[in-house]
């Protein structure tokens, strides 16, 4: 049973940074990709970023692309968020998800290709 947990959310102000961070758990024999969506309030949820697990490459949304740097804790098995320079827009559930593959799903953007979901980690951006 893969558990995926995310934690560090918390209300923030414009410009402000946050560290979001994702620990797994449950029997994991090779390495998989892993990322970050995000929902709020009445819209859709959306992909934010990923990461590879073997080579580290990363993929963003362009909405974060330069704010925002998704990383990963080979040897503790967690993945992190760093964000930067956040804006009102950012304001959301941040989940923490992972493939049941090295490599990102083809549609990486797309919520069914990830297996796995944490429950979500709130973040809130005030003016």
């Amino acid at each position: 049973q893969v558990q995926l947990v995310e934690s560090g959310g918390r209300l923030v102000q414009v410009g402000q940074s946050l560290r979001l961070s994702c620990s797994t758990s449950g029997v994991t024999v090779r390495p998989y990709a892993m990322g970050w969506f995000r929902q709020a309030p009445g819209k859709e949820r959306e992909f934010v970023a990923d990461i590879t697990w073997n080579d580290g490459a990363t993929y963003y949304a362009d909405s974060v692309k330069g704010r925002f740097t998704i990383s990963r804790d080979d040897v503790k098995r967690t993945v992190s968020l760093q964000m930067n320079s956040l804006k009102r827009e950012d304001t959301g559930v941040y989940y923490c998800v992972r493939a049941n593959t090295p490599y990102p799903p083809q549609f990486r953007t797309d919520r069914s290709p990830w297996d796995h979901w944490g429950q979500g980690t709130q973040v809130t951006v005030s003016a």
